[in-house]
């Protein structure tokens, strides 16, 4: 891979190549990505999604949106201290092209600031329900109407690839979906393979998929304009590694952090487990003169992100030339020297909070509330691409939001759209339609 490619400003039905020498810095094709994002419906959704605790009434914890706007910060962080070394080892990208440190950090943000925008109502236990309805569900029915492929997208619905058919699927009006440039959308793509065929690996891009079967002809033209290699399987786009690392810090400081503030994990014992990951930077005189448990948990995490991030840039620069060659196969904190913290600190919130019995018992409501619009936004969706509705179907097909499209032109779309339909909805409108539709 080469940085050239991978830095690719194209967009969907451009007719002529965008330089980075000739765009508007006030105004940069990178920058127009996050400004899409953040305007867009699905990404204003996020704010009633689940991050960790369904239906929470607590206003500190966090939601979809307040987390995704965190990984963009720090997303951006990583970009740019990563984008600066990558044009001193490459002058020539900055003298000849025009490529500047901040572009690294706007393509970085942009493409955190979406990472999450493809996931259903419920966290990743709505991705589990989604699943179910297909597999030991009344989903199931539709097993032998379909590929193999097309099956398996329903099986193991994925939100990173509903996230991709979010981000690019063309509707009327709206070609190409938000049209955002290709650089962002290879560093938005943490797995860039289809369903199937399941590899056994242990490479970090094998663990999940990235893209259903209707978004493959986009991902072929996707990879081949950055360049990306395909012959030895599933290449990521370099800067996804600092995009899944943003991801990664956040969610293990900040879920952490909302698990102190319900009182879920003790403070003293909290504070510990941070002190460890962050013992050789703290400024002790300041820290002793901290007297509220906010201030005390806020100057911790600041050290604590600010840790990680030095220590993933050192990782990636360090491991710059086999991530270009595809050979680079964990997580950049995988390989942290904080990794002992982290994987104490993550184990503590599976406990008190991932397992929790609020927790559990909300994931449970909401598995029967995706359950029951499936049932209907399925069943509704095939028989009115069959010609055959009932008046039902018509009713509840009326409550879909003007613009979206469910009936598709064969019947794995249809069921892929009905799916990502119910898979948009927030965590309180799903649940209000499931009661409304469902009793």
């Amino acid at each position: 891979m080469e940085w050239e490619s991978l830095l690719s400003l194209k967009r969907f039905g451009d007719k002529n190549k965008r330089l980075r020498i000739e765009q508007d810095d006030l105004r940069l094709g990178f920058e127009v990505d996050y400004d899409r994002i953040v305007f867009s419906n699905a990404f204003r959704s996020l704010q009633d999604k689940t991050q960790v605790i369904p239906f929470s009434k607590t206003d500190f914890v966090h939601t979809r949106l307040t987390h995704s706007l965190e990984v963009s910060v720090v997303g951006r962080s990583l970009g740019r201290i990563a984008g600066k070394a990558i044009l001193e080892k490459y002058p020539h990208l900055q003298a000849a092209l025009g490529y500047q440190p901040n572009d690294f950090g706007a393509i970085v943000a942009a493409a955190a600031l979406a990472h999450d925008i493809g996931n259903p109502p419920f966290g990743h236990s709505g991705e589990k329900a989604i699943g179910h309805f297909f597999t030991s569900g009344s989903g199931k029915a539709f097993k032998d109407s379909l590929t193999p492929i097309e099956y398996q997208d329903l099986c193991d619905f994925e939100g990173n690839a509903n996230g991709l058919k979010i981000l690019t699927e063309s509707q009327i009006g709206t070609p190409g979906g938000l049209r955002l440039s290709y650089a962002t959308l290879g560093a938005f793509i943490k797995y860039p393979k289809g369903s199937l065929p399941k590899k056994p690996s242990d490479h970090v891009a094998d663990k999940k998929y990235g893209f259903f079967q209707a978004q493959a002809p986009f991902f072929e033209d996707l990879i081949q304009e950055l360049a990306l290699p395909v012959e030895q399987g599933p290449i990521r786009h370099p800067l996804t590694y600092l995009v899944e690392a943003a991801d990664d810090i956040c969610y293990t400081i900040i879920d952490f952090e909302d698990g102190i503030n319900l009182g879920w994990i003790s403070e003293d014992f909290a504070l510990e487990y941070l002190i460890n990951l962050v013992r050789d930077k703290i400024d002790t005189k300041k820290y002793a003169q901290l007297v509220y448990k906010p201030q005390r948990l806020s100057y911790l995490r600041a050290l604590a992100i600010n840790s990680l991030i030095q220590d993933a840039i050192h990782i990636f620069i360090e491991n710059e030339a086999s991530i270009l060659k595809g050979t680079f196969e964990v997580s950049l904190l995988d390989k942290s020297k904080y990794k002992a913290q982290i994987e104490d600190i993550i184990n503590l919130s599976i406990k008190n909070i991932y397992q929790s019995r609020e927790v559990v018992q909300k994931e449970v409501v909401g598995h029967r509330a995706i359950s029951i619009l499936l049932e209907h936004y399925t069943n509704a969706a095939v028989r009115m691409f069959k010609r055959i509705p009932n008046s039902h179907d018509k009713l509840i097909l009326s409550l879909v939001d003007e613009g979206t499209s469910i009936q598709g032109n064969t019947l794995y779309e249809t069921l892929l759209n009905a799916t990502c339909y119910v898979a948009s909805l927030s965590d309180g409108k799903a649940l209000r339609m499931a009661q409304d539709i469902g009793g």
